[in-house]
């Protein structure tokens, strides 16, 4: 089992960026990490464009964290993902003898000549299986390739994380929300907190209109409590109007 703390997730596809289709991976794929103890450290929608693809995955793959591509890596002439992982990747397209045999296993004769296409992936690439209908996504460089459909990428995530990751006690999150001040008026106390503990995150989420009020916290595991106790005895110091959220 690999240990991680954070992913990246990458969804793939024209149609998201012209609004023909609405994405339901950062929902979906983020609930899955956050029910296991893990964070998403960062979401970007790219679109079908093989140069922009290489570069994006290339850099990603030099970043050291695992990642979620969801999209592209059906059989038609737009989908990009596979070939565009293998050059990141460095290695070449071959045909994978697993994942022709789901594919034939799946659609028998139909199989040929196009959807056998989606057996072409990097080499060295170990497959995720597919519940839904057996073609197979595709995981190389901790990069895991899923297809575009939510119904059929969020149970191949979820396989993914209960095979190859170490489940983490879920995230915590104390916060309070503090009246009748803007975050500009938090700031000296945010400032002093974040360089007393600049190994957590300290948030603050203001709410438009009128009571007003911020929402300011931390998030993380058990070792959070030490900051939030003193981000309670700041605000009390400070004549703070507070309630716990």
């Amino acid at each position: 089992m690999q240990t991680t703390d954070e992913f990246g997730l990458l969804v793939i596809g024209d149609e998201i960026l012209a609004g023909r289709r609405r994405d339901r991976h950062f929902e979906g794929i983020g609930d899955l990490l956050r029910e296991r103890g893990y964070r998403l450290a960062w979401f970007r929608i790219l679109p079908d464009d093989p140069e922009l693809l290489v570069d994006e995955l290339a850099r990603s793959m030099r970043g050291g964290l695992p990642v979620f591509s969801c999209g592209g890596i059906g059989a038609t002439p737009d989908d990009h993902t596979r070939a565009c992982a293998a050059r990141a990747a460095g290695v070449p397209l071959e045909r994978h003898p697993g994942a022709v045999a789901e594919i034939e296993g799946r659609f028998g004769e139909e199989a040929y000549p196009n959807r056998i296409r989606m057996a072409d992936l990097p080499q060295g690439a170990e497959l995720i299986p597919n519940p839904y209908n057996r073609v197979p996504g595709f995981s190389i460089r901790d990069h895991h390739f899923l297809p575009g459909f939510p119904d059929m990428a969020h149970p191949m995530a979820e396989w993914v994380l209960d095979t190859h990751y170490a489940r983490r006690a879920p995230q915590r999150q104390r916060s309070v929300w503090v009246h009748g001040v803007s975050e500009n008026d938090l700031m000296p106390l945010m400032e002093r907190l974040s360089a007393e503990y600049p190994e957590h995150k300290l948030f603050s989420l203001p709410r438009l209109g009128e009571p007003r009020r911020v929402e300011l916290g931390y998030r993380g595991g058990e070792e959070i409590e030490r900051p939030y106790q003193a981000l309670l005895q700041a605000l009390r110091e400070g004549g703070f109007d507070y309630q716990l959220s």
